[in-house]
């Protein structure tokens, strides 16, 4: 994003000479084609302002790679930079919906490991089943837990996730009165499945 680096090692320099592959790069700010793969005229462009979260955190990968590996030799002016130097209203537009999406992210990565996603299959014959195990949902931890439906605002239908059932709930500060031992069971948005055990690790419902 209006940032210039220096490349005079192979074999990178060769990617940049006139006719290689990242030439359209070389002297201007063409951003959006880091994420978009459009090297034509139309995409060596600065315009990021319609890229999603996840679009502009990958561009933001893409220079932390560049200020690790390349030597900074200065700016271009243009969208991001003035012709002193400075930050333009547009940079800090973008860097605010990359901290935005990036707290975001932090918050549904720690939603998960509080209530990992449940083991699920299911077959015509015998119907579905789900199951809580100590790394269900790809996320390893010392409890398994029981299956819930977890109901999360703006959702159309709750998810299975697995839900600790034993010590004090996660939300809980530290230093408040004893708990009642039954881990994130009695959460708000969490509901048992009909016709499963409270405490069963599967539940198991017949094709309907």
């Amino acid at each position: 994003m209006d940032h210039t680096y220096h490349e005079e090692r192979p074999p990178g320099r060769r990617h940049y000479e006139p006719g290689a592959h990242y030439s359209g790069f070389a002297g201007r700010d063409a951003s959006r084609a880091f994420v978009t793969g459009d090297h034509s005229a139309a995409g060596l462009v600065d315009d990021v302002s319609d890229l999603s979260f996840s679009e502009l955190l990958t561009l933001q990968n893409w220079l932390s790679f560049y200020e690790k590996n390349y030597e900074f030799v200065g700016r271009v002016i243009g969208r991001f930079y003035g012709e002193d130097g400075l930050p333009t209203p547009e940079l800090a537009q973008v860097e605010a919906v990359i901290t935005r999406g990036a707290e975001a992210g932090r918050r549904a990565l720690e939603e998960k490991r509080k209530f990992p996603p449940c083991n699920a299959e299911w077959s015509s014959s015998r119907g579905s089943r789900l199951w809580c195990s100590p790394e269900s949902g790809g996320v390893s931890r010392d409890w398994t837990g029981v299956p819930r439906k977890l109901y999360k605002p703006g959702a159309k239908e709750p998810h299975c996730v697995c839900v600790r059932t034993s010590g004090p709930p996660s939300d809980q500060a530290q230093g408040l009165p004893v708990h009642t031992n039954r881990g994130d069971l009695d959460h708000p948005n969490l509901e048992e499945y009909a016709g499963c055990p409270p405490l069963a690790v599967t539940c198991s419902f017949p094709p309907g």
